[in-house]
Order: structure tokens, then C-alpha cells, then sequence
């Protein structure tokens, strides 16, 4: 299922062209994710290199606005799209003959490549899913993990800085744990140039993405608070297009560890009052102030609050999340509703299911029709193509109206999974 991307989406990507800022020697070059540049008299220090596919994009862009060597390569962290887009760079320095440049990290970046490369396929599943509505049916790989520029300088541990000098300029790294517990950022004094990576994506931060590993909503705030106090002028963030000017960096730096802090503490606050997840996540729909719905550096164009409230409740939390012995080993999903369908028949539920989408009930719908998916005997192939049907034209509505991505993605794969699935029963009928 191809869905829409939307304007915030399409910077997301990078689809916005290159700027020049500062002094006019410092450059954010758009992609998947966004790369800075800052060139000095001794040369060039990169701020991430996005995923392959778009490093020649990226490398060609750079060329055209200066050929000094790269000295300096910083990964604000180990994902797909910021530490794997290096490949042209290596290419033009053997072929002249440079010095390869520092690669600098933290000692997490190790461990996730190599974590990368124990679950290469896993990795590649999850990913396709992801961003299933902008890859098509293309089944390649979107990287390979075991190619890798490994670092060459390390942060190890909690050790939350290094700094350099090259061409004059000073460079000063930070080490603060957020989307990820690699993640470092840049401060640049005499450009008043902050690069964040993924620490800012120009929406709702990315935490609590279904798909993925721990997040860490209060290191989060406390990252855009260390940022905020720098008093930038320039943002380069993971994602998205040039943050530029004094009060709009602190005003979208402030805001964002205000929602962060926001989620942490009212979540954390309702797990000292002895409440389970369910009661907790209702409850913080309820509560979420308009002031965070209506800013535009907290759209939930990627990830999104409902996520952020998963991420919170899972970081001090196990996985019995519902107060329920029942759920502590339940039985299989398809024996329960085998189970339910002996109360009742299969088209009672579709009936009742159809009653409950025709009034806008659509996650309720949903629950209900999957008794009849599951349970149903693959030979009842009627009642199952209508059931599946259904099910695809509710998941459907919910993809229009769902403004995150990463949550469109997933319920737009399992719609385009049911509609294959569809397919073969189809077969069976003729």
C-alpha cells in the first residue's frame, strides 16, 4: 500500500534543497538522514552520512561546493541512515591518495553494528515493514550491516564529551542518550551551529517506535536542555530542513523537553499509583495539553505521543503490563476465538462488527472481526474472504486517518498481507 507522503514527511526524507548558513562555510546537506558540513582552511568535518542509497546524492552535493578532504566523520549514531553513507568519500580518498579521516562515535555504535550484524535479517524484515509505503515491492536489503566504517575515536561509557580542533574552529562533542543510547551531538561556538542528529527530527520525537528497541524519554529532555543552553543560532537536525535563529532554536529545543519531561513524569506518576498500563495510557490521551497537539515541531508526523507513552511505561516496566493473571500465559489467540464462535456464529459476529464500523467504531470492529479471522475453519472460505474483506476496507479508513508514518506503515503492511492472503483464498473458491 503506497500512502501519501505528507509535506512534514517529505523533509523527513530530505526532498528540500541544500542550505548554506553561518558564515557561508557550513551546509546542511538534505537526505535520508540530513548530513552537516563545516569546512575550515585544513578541511572538511562531516556530521553523519546517510543511508547508501542516497550517498552519491550526498557526496556529489558536497563536491560541488568545495573539494577539500574529509578530516573528521561523526556518527550521531549507529542507525541505517546516518553512519552508512560513507562509501563515496572512502572511494575518492584511496583514489587521491588522502589520509583517512577520524571517525568518531560512541563505544554503543560498536555494539549496534555488531548487534546489526547478529540480526541482519530480523533487521531487514523490520525495516521493510517500516517503510513499506515507500519501498513498493522492491526486495532488496536496505543495508548491510556488515559493512561497516568502524570509529577510530571513541566515547566510552557515560564520558559525555571529546572536543577537537581543525582549521582553527573548535568542535565539541556530547555524548546523551534519547532515540537511541549512542546518540552525540555537536556543538560548534564560533559557527553557533548545533547538529543534533536524531535527538531532533523536526516532529514528535521518535520514541517508543513499536518496531524497535528502549528509548529514553527523560535523557531525551535533558539532551534538548544541554542544546538549549548553548544558545545556537543553527540547528542541523537528523530530519528535516535548517532550524535557523536564536529564539526559534530555544523555543523548539524548550518544547521538546517539555513534552518529554511531560510524558516521563505523568507516566512515572501513575506507576507509583499502583495503575496498569491500559488505565495509564487512557489516562495520558486524556491529559495531553493542547499547547504540545497544536506545535509544529511536535506534529506527529513519525513518532508520535501514544508511542512515547509505551516507551516510558517499558522502561521501568515488565512485560506482564495488564494486572490480569489471565494474560500472564494465555492460550493461543486462534483457540479463544474458536471458543467465542461456540457462543456464537461467525456471521453474528460479522454482523455485529459491521454494525460497529458503520458507527465509526473501527478499533472495536477490529477486535471483533478477528474473532471470526482466527477462529474460522480455512474451509469455511465465504465467511473468511468476508471477514477479510472487511477487516482490509477498516484498515484502510484507519491508515487515512492516522498521521504517523511508522503507525500508517503498519497497519497499511498487514492491510496489503491480508489482501495477498485474499488471493489465495480466492483460488479455493473457484
Amino acid at each position: 500500500m503506497v500512502r501519501k507522503t505528507t509535506d512534514g514527511m517529505s523533509a523527513w526524507f530530505g526532498m528540500f534543497p541544500l542550505s548554506t548558513f553561518g558564515d557561508g562555510r557550513c551546509y546542511i546537506v538534505p537526505g535520508m538522514g540530513n548530513t552537516g558540513v563545516f569546512e575550515t582552511d585544513e578541511g572538511l568535518v562531516i556530521f553523519d552520512v546517510p543511508i547508501k542509497q542516497y550517498a552519491h546524492k550526498t557526496f556529489n552535493q558536497i563536491r560541488q561546493l568545495t573539494n577539500k578532504p574529509v578530516k573528521y566523520i561523526i556518527y550521531s549514531h549507529g542507525h541505517f541512515d546516518h553512519a552508512f553513507g560513507y562509501g563515496p568519500f572512502i572511494e575518492e580518498i584511496k583514489k587521491k591518495g588522502w589520509d583517512m579521516p577520524e571517525v568518531i562515535a560512541h563505544e554503543n555504535c560498536i555494539k549496534r553494528f555488531e548487534k546489526y550484524r547478529t540480526l541482519d535479517k530480523y533487521h531487514d524484515w523490520i525495516n521493510k515493514q517500516q517503510f513499506a509505503s515507500v519501498r513498493g515491492k522492491e526486495q532488496e536489503s536496505l543495508v548491510s550491516a556488515h559493512e561497516t566504517l568502524d570509529p577510530t575515536i571513541i566515547l566510552r561509557g557515560n564520558e559525555d564529551s571529546y572536543s577537537f580542533k581543525l582549521g582553527k574552529v573548535d568542535f565539541e562533542i556530547y555524548h546523551d542518550k534519547g532515540e537511541t543510547d549512542d546518540s552525540i551531538w555537536l556543538w560548534v561556538p564560533e559557527k553557533k551551529a548545533i547538529c543534533s542528529g536524531d535527538l531532533m527530527v523536526s516532529s514528535f520525537p521518535n520514541i517508543g517506535n513499536p518496531y524497535k528497541v528502549q528509548r529514553y524519554p527523560k535523557d531525551w529532555a535533558i539532551a534538548m536542555e544541554r542544546m538549549r543552553d548553548k544558545n545556537a543560532e543553527y540547528l542541523v537536525p537528523g530530519h528535516g530542513r535548517l532550524i535557523e535563529g536564536k529564539e526559534k532554536v530555544k523555543d523548539i529545543l524548550s518544547i521538546t523537553a517539555e513534552a518529554m519531561n511531560f510524558v516521563h513524569d505523568e507516566v512515572v506518576k501513575r506507576l507509583n499509583e499502583g495503575k496498569w498500563f491500559e488505565q495509564i495510557y487512557y489516562e495520558m490521551l486524556e491529559i495531553f495539553p493542547e499547547k504540545f497537539k497544536k506545535h509544529d515541531i511536535l506534529r506527529p508526523i513519525y513518532g508520535c505521543y501514544r508511542f512515547a507513552i509505551h516507551a516510558t511505561y517499558r522502561l521501568y516496566h515488565g512485560w506482564y503490563n495488564s494486572g490480569n493473571p489471565t494474560d500472564l500465559f494465555p492460550a493461543k489467540t486462534d483457540d479463544i476465538a474458536r471458543e467465542f464462535l461456540k457462543l456464537n456464529s461467525e456471521e453474528k459476529y460479522l454482523e455485529h462488527a459491521k454494525k460497529l464500523f458503520s458507527e465509526g467504531k473501527r478499533q472495536l470492529a477490529l477486535h471483533v472481526l478477528d474473532i471470526v479471522v482466527k477462529g474460522t475453519d480455512e474451509k469455511n472460505v465465504e465467511t473468511l474472504v468476508e471477514a477479510l474483506k472487511l477487516k482490509v476496507k477498516i484498515l484502510k479508513e484507519k491508515v487515512k486517518n492516522e498521521p504517523s508514518f511508522i503507525a500508517g506503515n503498519i497497519i497499511g503492511n498487514a492491510a496489503y498481507q491480508i489482501k495477498e492472503r485474499l488471493k489465495e483464498l480466492k483460488k479455493n473458491l473457484n
